[in-house]
């Protein structure tokens, strides 16, 4: 069976990924001076948004019944 090509190795996504990177780069290349401005905001709006997303790795349900949660997990496992 032939595998369906992914649109980004086709020849219009070629296209468009050729481009979307023309258009990034004019406008980076131009506008530079105001990207630079806000840089420190956005680096301190970088701070509470890696907090939010990052903590949804460390399998807390919530911080008042993870205790309560584990414990009745270890009586399982003992008996």
């Amino acid at each position: 069976m032939a595998q369906k090509q992914s649109f980004w190795f086709s020849s219009n996504g070629l296209a468009s990924l050729t481009l979307i990177g023309a258009v990034s780069y004019f406008l980076f290349m131009e506008h530079r001076e105001h990207l630079f401005q806000f840089l420190p905001f956005l680096i301190l709006l970088l701070c509470p948004l890696m907090h939010i997303f990052m903590h949804r790795g460390h399998g807390h349900v919530s911080h008042g019944e993870g205790g309560l949660r584990d414990s009745k997990e270890q009586e399982k496992r003992s008996n």
